[in-house]
């Protein structure tokens, strides 16, 4: 295509133009299975209104149920369910500062959802200026979470409690023991006003091959996919709170 870089030799070049006729195959796969995405016929209908706890705008715990996350004139919400108590096996350290440092290690926020929301949090006014809905779910308090987001910086996402409604358990955010599960879940309001689940991250329950990385919201985590553009790739690390 005629692109060359500064000092380059010429295996270089015959090595990244054969990796541009992968790149542009990928392209055209991703293209084709957001298509499909979209091709969905209708999921199966939520089986109950869902009520959540919030914090309103006044700043107290109150409630909301899922039609009423669907703005006005949108007709879509992807919700993400937080490991906010983390799974029992992730040993990670706990933030060393803010509200959530007095808490057992078993009952407090999952790091890795904590980088990918720190990762959102810039992306939801962009995300819902273009028609869309997002929030977070978790299952602690909702005054807990609303701490944790507090001490994070997070004014933009928006965050949930499932601790009252069998949301999580009946949308595979948590498993039979009670444990946490990070899936992503759309949801789409039809013009009969019904919501259905359009798409959910079930890549998540595929087994991935040995020295893959389960990838099932592999797209939108920008951390993970900026760090594949780069020699060393992704690093054999999990996420942290904080990093050396």
């Amino acid at each position: 295509m005629g692109v060359t870089f500064p000092n380059e030799g010429p295996e270089y070049r015959a090595a990244r133009n054969k990796l541009l006729e992968r790149e542009v195959a990928l392209r055209r796969e991703m293209e084709a299975v957001a298509a499909a995405v979209r091709a969905l016929p209708p999921g199966g209908a939520v089986p109950e209104d869902y009520e959540f706890d919030h914090i309103d705008a006044r700043g107290v715990p109150a409630k909301v149920r899922l039609s009423e996350l669907f703005r006005p004139g949108t007709d879509t919400v992807i919700l993400y369910h937080f490991m906010f108590p983390r799974h029992r096996s992730d040993k990670r350290r706990a933030p060393s500062s803010g509200p959530m440092t007095a808490l057992p290690l078993e009952e407090g926020p999952c790091p890795s959802c904590t980088a990918l929301l720190d990762n959102w949090e810039g992306a939801v006014p962009h995300v819902e200026g273009l028609g869309a809905n997002i929030a977070a779910v978790a299952k602690a308090p909702i005054e807990r979470v609303a701490a944790f987001a507090a001490h994070r910086g997070w004014r933009n996402l928006k965050l949930l409690s499932a601790a009252n409604t069998r949301f999580k358990r009946d949308y595979h955010g948590e498993d039979e023991e009670g444990q946490q599960v990070p899936i992503l879940t759309v949801f789409h309001k039809g013009a009969d006003g019904v919501v259905r689940l359009s798409w959910a991250s079930e890549l998540l329950f595929a087994p991935a091959e040995p020295g893959q990385d389960p990838r099932h919201i592999g797209t939108v985590e920008p951390m993970w996919t900026l760090l594949d553009l780069t020699p060393g790739g992704r690093p054999h690390a999990y996420e942290q709170f904080e990093y050396e």
